[in-house]
C-alpha cells in the first residue's frame, strides 16, 4: 500500500467512523470564519444594516459561456469575484462593508474541511487506542489545543472588506480606528503569510494522523498463533 492510499484511506476511515463530528467541526469553522468579522465590526464599530448577495451574478453563466472574454480574463476575475456583502450605514456614506469573495468561500469551504478531518481522526485514533488497551496520548490532547488555537486564529485570517481591501486582522485594527493605511497593509501581508503557514501545517497534520490510522488494524494483519493454526 502507497503512502498517499494509505492517508487516504485512513482519512475515509475516521471521516465515516466519525462523520458527526466531521461535520459539527466544519459547521463551526464555517460559522467563525463568516461571522467573527461581524461581530467584531459590529461591537467596535457599528451594527450591520443590511446584506445583499452580488446583483451581477446573474450575469455571471453570460459572463463564462462569452466568447468575447478570454480564458485568462476569466481566470483572473473570478476570484475576485464578490459572491455576497454585509454593511453598515455612516453618516458620510458606507461605515464599514465585509464582503465574501469566491476565494474566500474557497477558502473557509478549505479550512472547514481540514479540521473536521483532523478532529475526526483525533476522536477515531483516540477509540482505536482505546480498543488497544492504550490511553489517549497527552500528544493528543496538545493537538486538539493547538487546532482549537488556529482555528480562532483563522477566523481573522484574509478577505475582503469596503473601501480598504484589508483583510479581518485589519478590519480588527480598524475597527479600534488610529491605524494607518502602510500598517494596515503590513497587517494584511502578515495575515496572508499567518494563514497560509497555518493551512499548510493543518494539512500536514491532518496526513499525519491519515498516515496513522491508515494502516490495517491488526487483527487482519497479524500472523496466526501456532494454537490458531491447529484449531484451525
Amino acid at each position: 500500500m502507497s503512502a498517499i492510499t494509505r492517508v487516504f484511506r485512513g482519512i475515509g476511515a475516521a471521516v465515516r467512523a466519525r462523520s458527526g463530528v466531521f461535520v459539527a467541526v466544519a459547521v463551526a469553522v464555517f460559522a467563525l470564519d463568516l461571522f467573527l468579522p461581524l461581530l467584531v465590526l459590529s461591537v467596535t464599530r457599528k451594527p450591520w444594516d443590511s446584506f445583499m448577495f452580488n446583483p451581477w451574478l446573474r450575469r455571471l453563466p453570460e459572463f463564462l459561456a462569452s466568447t468575447q472574454v478570454t480564458m485568462e480574463r476569466k481566470l483572473e476575475f473570478l476570484p475576485n469575484l464578490a459572491l455576497f456583502w454585509f454593511t453598515a450605514d455612516g453618516p458620510y456614506g458606507p461605515e464599514w462593508g465585509f464582503a465574501v469573495t469566491v476565494s474566500d468561500l474557497v477558502r473557509f469551504l478549505l479550512m472547514s474541511a481540514l479540521f473536521g478531518a483532523y478532529f475526526a481522526l483525533l476522536c477515531y485514533r483516540r477509540d482505536r487506542l482505546a480498543q488497544g488497551g492504550w490511553g489517549a496520548q497527552p500528544a493528543q490532547r496538545g493537538g486538539v489545543a493547538g487546532a482549537l488555537v488556529s482555528t480562532l486564529g483563522l477566523t481573522t485570517g484574509p478577505c475582503t472588506v469596503t473601501g480598504c481591501g484589508a483583510p479581518v486582522l485589519p478590519v480588527i485594527g480598524l475597527a479600534f480606528a488610529g491605524l494607518s493605511s502602510g500598517t494596515l497593509l503590513v497587517l494584511a501581508e502578515v495575515s496572508k503569510i499567518a494563514t497560509t503557514i497555518v493551512l499548510i501545517a493543518t494539512t500536514l497534520g491532518v496526513a499525519y494522523l491519515g498516515w496513522l490510522v491508515g494502516r490495517p488494524h491488526p487483527r487482519f494483519t497479524s500472523t496466526p498463533t501456532p494454537a490458531a493454526r491447529a484449531n484451525s
